[in-house]
């Protein structure tokens, strides 16, 4: 029997209901500016030299024609588990359900992982010289603490961590300001290409990292069943936050470009904290370090609150063994799936550095979206009795053809991880299967 639908997009769920959409607003913002610019402008200057700008408005053009396909998926199907229910309800075969769902899962422990090293990396050798393998384990099972401790403390702590993320944002934004005001900066830079690579190629490939940046929506749609008001709040959120990190992001890029020399600011893992060097303002760097570090744990985060979610969700939907589904009595958090995922997160900090790991969490998202546009188009004829969202079909269609170009700039190291994951996946699924029959009988 289907679950009960209000008239806002609300269904029963025994999860709390305590994010408001200002909460969501700032989870997906938390989630967009702590995943990606405080540590990927270095990569993105790799491939296309000082036009980060060029692969960062192609990556928010993707972002937006996506989010617009999940803010009616969302809207219309407001459930835990995201894109995975969306192709349970569109296609009705429980091994794509399944599948969409674990690379979705996938996804996010991959990314924890990546911002985990990142934490180890740069930023916290400017405080203090430790190795970072320790300091990753336990950088991860903070995260599990905090998660664990409830979803209101969770996004709570991104509220108080989002704000001093910005805080950053906008000093390396002033810094750069004051440089360009003295006369100091290098506007040439913006239009410099990498040397060696064609500017459409790099450009491409530079949206690959870039794309990473703009992830928060995707971690939001596995928060559904814990949205006040989800037919409102979640297109607002949504397509707010992208555009308030979109206009962040190319303030921050081309400052950086104007203030750092190109070379260097492509060899560096904490590139914002060469602004402040370069610049020779009077700002300290270890407060600056210590910023870029609240905002990396906060990306960090999310993302596992999301994995976390995910696993829930296929959980609930049969998918996965119902141990998985188990939520705190007091809590009311999924405590079993919150510490598998922290497991294997502090498994996958071991696999690859932070570029590898962010480009696979594109490849895998990727293939996610690429299964949510073609649903949403699928399920244009189905009718729910709730006020939804409603996006145009040649917006999805749109976002459909530029994911599946974005295939196409994916290295092979990243397609062998990504497969590695669909091969456990598979496994894990027939595992799944048989568990749940011997359940059943």
């Amino acid at each position: 029997m289907a679950a009960t639908v209000t008239e806002t997009g609300e269904t029963e769920t025994r999860l709390k209901r305590g994010i408001t959409p200002m909460l969501l607003f700032f989870f997906i913002v938390g989630d967009t500016l702590g995943a990606g610019i405080y540590t990927l402008v270095g990569s993105m200057a790799t491939d296309v030299g000082g036009a980060i700008w060029l692969p960062l408005t192609l990556a928010l053009v993707l972002a937006v024609l996506t989010a617009g396909t999940y803010a009616e998926l969302i809207t219309k199907y407001p459930h835990a588990g995201g894109a995975a229910r969306f192709a349970e309800r569109a296609f009705g075969k429980p091994y794509v359900t399944f599948l969409i769902g674990f690379l979705m899962l996938s996804s996010g422990i991959t990314t924890s992982a990546a911002l985990a090293n990142a934490f180890a990396g740069d930023y916290l050798q400017e405080l203090v010289d430790v190795p970072a393998v320790p300091v990753t384990l336990a950088f991860v099972a903070l995260l599990v603490a905090v998660n664990l401790r409830g979803v209101r403390e969770s996004l709570a702590a991104n509220v108080g961590a989002t704000v001093v993320e910005m805080t950053g944002l906008v000093v390396i934004i002033v810094v750069a300001a004051l440089v360009v005001g003295r006369g100091e900066s290098d506007a040439g830079q913006l239009t410099t290409f990498a040397d060696g690579i064609t500017p459409l190629n790099g450009a491409f490939a530079a949206t690959v990292t870039a794309f990473f940046s703009f992830l928060g929506f995707e971690a939001a749609a596995n928060m559904a069943e814990e949205v006040k008001n989800p037919s409102r709040a979640y297109p607002r959120a949504l397509f707010g936050a992208l555009l308030t990190a979109g206009v962040i992001y190319m303030l921050i890029a081309i400052g950086a470009v104007l203030v750092v020399p190109l070379d260097q600011l492509a060899s560096s893992e904490g590139p914002l904290l060469e602004v402040i060097n370069a610049s020779g303002v009077s700002f300290p760097s270890w407060l600056f370090a210590s910023i870029a570090l609240v905002a990396i744990g906060n990306g960090a985060l999310l993302f596992m609150v999301m994995a976390s979610r995910a696993t829930y969700g296929l959980a609930e939907a049969g998918l996965l063994p119902r141990v998985f589904g188990t939520v705190a009595p007091k809590r009311r958090t999924p405590w079993v799936a919150i510490l598998v995922i922290g497991a294997t997160t502090m498994a996958m900090s071991f696999v690859g550095d932070v570029g590898t790991l962010a480009d696979t969490t594109v490849l895998l998202l990727v293939l996610v979206f690429i299964s949510a546009n073609v649903s949403v188009l699928v399920l244009k004829k189905d009718r729910v009795e709730h006020e939804h969202f409603r996006v145009p079909r040649v917006v999805s269609v749109l976002a459909l053809v530029a994911s599946v170009a974005l295939l196409t700039q994916q290295t092979l190291q990243t397609w062998l991880i990504s497969g590695a994951y669909v091969a456990v996946g598979s496994v894990l699924f027939l595992v799944a299967r048989a568990a749940r029959s011997r359940e059943d009988a």
